[in-house]
């Protein structure tokens, strides 16, 4: 999945599949996760974001599930 790069502490890319609504992000830490189900405006939202990190940690994070993936 294509991911850009993001100015967060948090987050280094997202990317989106909007078809299969999947989020896929790539941590400082680098990790990456996908998170399923995820609609278009959650996308958008976190792109949006005066803080992208913290509309992760309070609207991604402990609303979907989600799976690791190697980066």
């Amino acid at each position: 999945m294509h991911r850009q790069a993001v100015d967060s502490s948090v987050l280094v890319e997202v990317g989106y599949d909007r078809s299969r609504r999947v989020l896929e992000v790539k941590l400082v830490n680098g990790s990456v996760y996908q998170y399923l189900g995820v609609p278009p405006k959650d996308f958008f939202g976190l792109l949006a974001a005066e803080s992208q990190g913290r509309f992760y940690n309070l609207r991604i994070k402990p609303n979907y599930d989600y799976r690791e993936v190697n980066g």
